[in-house]
């Protein structure tokens, strides 16, 4: 009787998880699966072993999981993938989410080592992108996507890749009025420097030049770069509302009014370098307040779940792919293991085994007779099987669950600082300039009562408000990003220091979908533990790697006659004895033994041995996190999943806390409502389809996701399930960043005030504001940055 000996302490060379079995062997090097290991060769083979050099096991696991990439033969879809092509080159643009170090980049960059018929590969590490350049007549797109996907860098590619909706997060108009402003800032400047230094010895008409140069940067500016703000104030007067733009389009008003008053009538130099300055910066507070992720979607559809093309039947069963938006009712297609149901279908062949855990929430697959209507979304487990269209992709069940006008945004629910201040503030500016003009216009000094009402208008800017908000919401964005946490653009982080309420969703929010915790049910000895140790370390499913951790077999031995069928199971003869492993009706079909699909059997010869159960693990910072939370907010367990789960979760959540199993998605929506009703403002944290209107309609919606690039439903933000621990220290931040504006808010009020005092008597000249507002906005952003770098170490986020 042979044995080897396993290694348990040793990682695997490629991706640097821990290595069960010493099985998987090339060139003195470890791996723990086949997957790594045939990653490894073929980098091997073509003299890219470099890719290790950069960083200590920079690959991920490469999961075997059967692909068809048939369809990218098919001319309609080459089409509408590719960014260009012609009689030679293509050029195709690809969204990889395993793009994660220096390494990814260093391999994608050298794609043309491994196949010559690749010109060119760039790689945006932040968007997670590689654009190549290849040859179609040496190397088709299918060849391509095969030879990515061989080195465990497979493209993922979606619907809405081939209907191309991309919407440029950047706006380009804003941007060009940007660059326009700080263009007429610096010559403005530059021509100033005269004026600046006190050189009186200037010739007069290099003076008249300057001034009439500078007054026509003014002009642009004032009516090209502010036009936004004049836009707004207008708008908002119709609808006899005074908004933060109402002052501000009044304050550049007056700036070029009296500049081009000084210039034309030669009694000053005008103010148009502090007009080019104030409309550079308002704008650039507006950019930082657009600010968003570019490589992160808040507002994905169903088009980025569903796939490309599925595989068609034609009468004769022969496949052909069809792109998915061609099928039509009655089609027959095939749909193979581990891929969606695109349509509302009626099962016709096979056993159909359906995991629909991201469409209603239950984490049990559910297993289908022939002649019933399978929905859409779901995702087959097991043999390939055989179903016809009932409904066509735009009237399935998921396509109407996405569409529903219930699960529509209200983009005008969260209202921030900003908005509510703006009104009172602007109108007691407003007045209190008109004020001063109209007293000493009575007093019969009209040059005080211009040089008051511009002077009450500008030290009373409310830059502060316009500027030193966005930008200190702003930095919090920052901050989160460093965090695993993602919000979708400042608003929200006002929002998210309003919450008074909570609601989670359980499978795949609280539970860790990527942990698995096992527990086995039966009778094994130490000889039986080595028997399925053997065989299950041929398998390269994920819950094979799990039970051989879980075994910790010292030794192995030689199988034969190995065989695995997907979705069923694994069998083979191990030292004289038949050991089979997988679902109840592969292992004991003539047994009335019923459980869900989430155990493994165990048969050894003809005696059953039991069960390995595989087991909902909550995240681990779960009981702590719900700890820091209860003395503070009202939360609720919301799922679509069974109540199994009910006594575990009981001792993580106080007795008191709302659990609400077997709940549809209207159901979610209508208990959000509710809370609403009831003066809540609700969190909800969900992550799958079957949460999209409760996130929707929540006042603050994250969607929660181990890899941020995987399929989120629609959502106001995005968390890294391994950051939901860090949900407390979020808040507390947001609600200091609040506190800071308000602050800062406070000294400029208490600054303005002392300006004012000044400005309605006439003793302040517009000069002397125009210095100071400046230069009291950037003293408080400034001070309103470091208090928010303070606190984010306070609350351990760095």
């Amino acid at each position: 009787m042979k044995t080897s000996d396993i290694s348990t302490n040793t990682l695997c060379y490629h991706c640097g998880d821990d290595i069960a079995s010493d099985l998987f062997i090339s060139d003195d090097k470890q791996f723990c699966c086949a997957g790594c290991k045939g990653v490894y060769e073929v980098l091997s083979q073509n003299n890219l072993c470099n890719y290790y050099v950069y960083n200590q096991a920079p690959g991920q696991t490469k999961r075997y999981v059967e692909q068809h990439f048939d369809f990218l033969n098919e001319p309609a879809i080459f089409a509408k993938l590719v960014d260009y092509t012609d009689e030679k080159i293509t050029l195709v643009t690809f969204y990889i989410p395993a793009i994660h170090c220096s390494s990814c980049l260093w391999l994608l960059e050298h794609l043309h080592k491994i196949n010559p018929a690749v010109v060119q590969s760039r790689v945006d590490f932040l968007k997670k992108q590689a654009e190549i350049t290849f040859d179609h007549n040496k190397v088709s797109l299918k060849e391509l996507v095969e030879m990515l996907v061989s080195i465990g860098y497979e493209p993922l590619i979606s619907l809405q890749d081939i209907v191309k909706e991309k919407k440029n997060s950047v706006n380009r108009d804003l941007i060009r009025k940007i660059a326009v402003s700080g263009f007429c800032l610096g010559n403005v400047m530059l021509f100033s420097f005269p004026e600046y230094l006190g050189i009186s010895s200037l010739e007069a008409q290099f003076q008249s030049l300057f001034g009439w140069l500078n007054l026509g940067m003014g002009a642009v500016v004032t009516f090209y770069c502010s036009q936004d703000f004049f836009t707004s104030a207008w708008g908002s007067l119709k609808n006899k509302v005074i908004n933060l733009d109402t002052p501000l389009a009044l304050i550049v008003a007056v700036l070029f009014l009296r500049s081009a008053f000084e210039i034309i009538s030669g009694s000053g130099p005008g103010f148009s370098d502090t007009l080019t300055g104030l409309v550079f910066l308002l704008l650039m507070g507006r950019w930082v307040k657009q600010r968003t992720y570019n490589h992160i979607s808040f507002n994905r559809d169903y088009r980025s779940y569903f796939p490309v093309a599925v595989t068609s039947l034609d009468e004769n069963g022969v496949e052909k792919p069809v792109p998915i938006n061609d099928l039509e009712v009655g089609s027959r297609i095939l749909v193979r293991n581990n891929e969606i149901v695109p349509a509302d279908s009626i099962l016709m062949k096979g056993d159909g085994c359906f995991d629909f855990s991201f469409v209603t929430g239950e984490s049990e697959p559910k297993t289908k007779v022939l002649g019933e209507i399978i929905y859409a979304g779901g995702r087959q487990i097991g043999e390939a099987v055989e179903m016809e269209v009932v409904k066509p992709v735009s009237q399935s069940y998921l396509t109407r669950l996405w569409n529903n006008e219930a699960f529509q945004r209200n983009e005008s629910k969260i209202k921030n600082f900003n908005d509510t201040i703006a009104q009172y503030f602007s109108a007691v500016v407003i007045v209190i300039a008109a004020g001063s003009m109209g007293y000493w216009s009575f007093m019969g000094d009209t040059n005080r009562a211009w040089d008051a009402f511009s002077a009450v208008l500008i030290v009373a800017c409310p830059c502060v408000l316009a500027l030193s908000t966005p930008l200190t919401l702003s930095t919090i964005l920052g901050i989160f990003d460093k965090n695993g946490f993602y919000l979708k653009n400042t608003d929200v982080v006002e929002q998210l220091a309003r919450v008074d309420s909570m609601v989670f969703d359980k499978t795949g929010t609280i539970s860790c979908p990527e942990a698995v915790d096992l527990s086995f049910t039966g009778d094994l000895d130490v000889y039986e533990e080595t028997l399925v140790g053997s065989v299950a370390r041929n398998s390269s499913h994920p819950l094979s790697r799990e039970i051989v951790k879980w075994l910790g077999v010292r030794s192995v031995f030689k199988t034969e006659g190995y065989k695995e069928i997907v979705g069923k199971g694994v069998s083979a003869y191990v030292d004289g004895h038949e050991v089979i492993m997988g679902s109840r009706a592969f292992v004991v079909p003539e047994s009335d033994i019923n459980h869900s699909s989430s155990v493994v059997h165990i048969r050894i010869d003809d005696e059953y041995k039991g069960f390995f159960k595989i087991n909902q693990k909550w995240r681990e910072s779960l009981k702590e996190l719900i700890d820091s939370l209860k003395s503070d907010y009202r939360m609720h367990v919301i799922s679509g999943d069974h109540s199994a789960e009910r006594k575990s979760l009981s001792t993580v959540f106080p007795e008191y806390v709302p659990m609400l199993f077997k709940q549809s998605p209207h159901d979610k929506l209508q208990y959000i409502e509710k809370l609403q009703d009831d003066q809540n403002i609700v969190m909800m944290l969900g992550d799958g389809l079957n949460d999209a209107g409760a996130l929707r309609q929540s006042d603050l919606g994250v969607a929660v996701t181990d890899n941020i690039n995987n399929f989120t439903p629609g959502s106001d933000a995005i968390l890294k399930g391994s950051s939901m621990g860090k949900m407390p220290q979020f808040i507390h931040q947001a609600k200091m960043a609040i506190k800071i504006i308000k602050f800062s808010f406070v000294i400029a009020s208490i600054y303005n005030l002392i300006g004012v005092y000044f400005a309605i008597q006439g003793k302040l000249s517009p000069l002397t504001a125009a210095i100071l507002m400046p230069m009291s906005t950037i003293t408080i952003i400034t001070i309103t940055n470091l208090a928010n770098r303070y606190f984010a170490r306070k609350n351990n986020l760095r």
